[in-house]
C-alpha cells in the first residue's frame, strides 16, 4: 500500500507540474508569444516536460529522506517577452498562470473529495487529499519571489525598469537562494502552515504532515 501511495503521489506531481507549465505557455500564447507552441510544449506528453533534477532526482531524494513531502518542477516552457503586447504586465500574467493552475486543480480535487466523503469513498478520498496538498504546495512554493520562481515574474511588474533589471540579476543565484531558504525552514515555518490552512479551508478537515 505504501508503494502504491508513493506511485500515486508521483503521478499527481507529474500531472500537476505539466499543467503548471502548459498554463504558462498557453497564457503567453494568448498574450502574443507563440514560442511555447512552436517548441511543442503545449502538450500533456510528459517527455516534453521532464527535467532530470526537478522531475526525477528531487522527488526520489524526498521519498528516500521520508520527508512526507514530494515536490518538484518540470522543464520551464520557453517564453519570449519581446512578443508581448505589454511585456511588463503580460509577464506578470504568465508568471501567475502556473500557480493559479495548481490552485485551480486543488479546488477541483477538494470538490471531488467532499463528494467522495459524502458517498463513502474513503480510499479515493485519501488519494485526492494528496493531490490537494501537492498542488497547494506547488502553488505557494512557486509564488516565492526569488528568480526564477513565478513569484519573481509577478513582483517584477511592480518595480521600476531600473529596479527590475537589478532584481532579475539574482536569477543566476536563484537556486542557491532557494536551497538556503529551504535549509532555513521555508517549508516547515511558512509554506506548510499556509498549505495546511488552505487545505483545511477547502476540505473542512485538518491535514497532518
Amino acid at each position: 500500500m505504501k508503494a502504491l501511495i508513493i506511485i500515486v503521489q508521483l503521478l499527481i506531481l507529474l500531472f500537476s507540474i505539466i499543467i503548471h507549465e502548459i498554463a504558462h505557455g498557453y497564457t503567453a500564447l494568448k498574450k502574443g508569444d507563440t514560442t511555447a507552441r512552436d517548441y511543442g510544449r503545449l502538450t500533456l506528453n510528459p517527455i516534453s516536460h521532464i527535467d532530470l533534477f526537478g522531475t526525477i532526482i528531487l522527488p526520489i531524494i524526498l521519498i528516500l529522506m521520508r520527508t512526507g513531502i514530494i515536490i518538484g518542477w518540470a522543464k520551464p516552457v520557453p517564453i519570449n517577452p519581446y512578443y508581448f503586447r505589454n511585456p511588463k504586465r503580460d509577464l506578470m500574467w504568465v508568471g501567475a498562470a502556473g500557480p493559479m493552475s495548481n490552485i485551480g486543480i486543488a479546488i477541483i480535487l477538494a470538490l471531488i473529495f467532499r463528494i467522495g466523503i459524502l458517498k463513502g469513498y474513503s480510499v479515493t478520498a485519501e488519494f485526492v487529499t494528496y493531490g490537494i496538498a501537492i498542488n497547494l504546495l506547488l502553488a505557494f512554493f512557486n509564488l516565492v519571489p526569488v528568480p526564477p520562481l513565478d513569484g519573481s515574474r509577478i513582483l517584477q511588474g511592480f518595480l521600476s525598469y531600473e529596479a527590475q533589471e537589478k532584481y532579475l540579476r539574482l536569477e543566476r543565484f536563484g537556486f542557491f537562494i532557494i536551497f538556503l531558504l529551504l535549509w532555513m525552514g521555508l517549508f516547515d515555518y511558512i509554506l506548510i502552515p499556509i498549505m495546511k490552512f488552505f487545505f483545511h479551508l477547502l476540505t473542512g478537515i485538518p491535514i497532518s504532515i
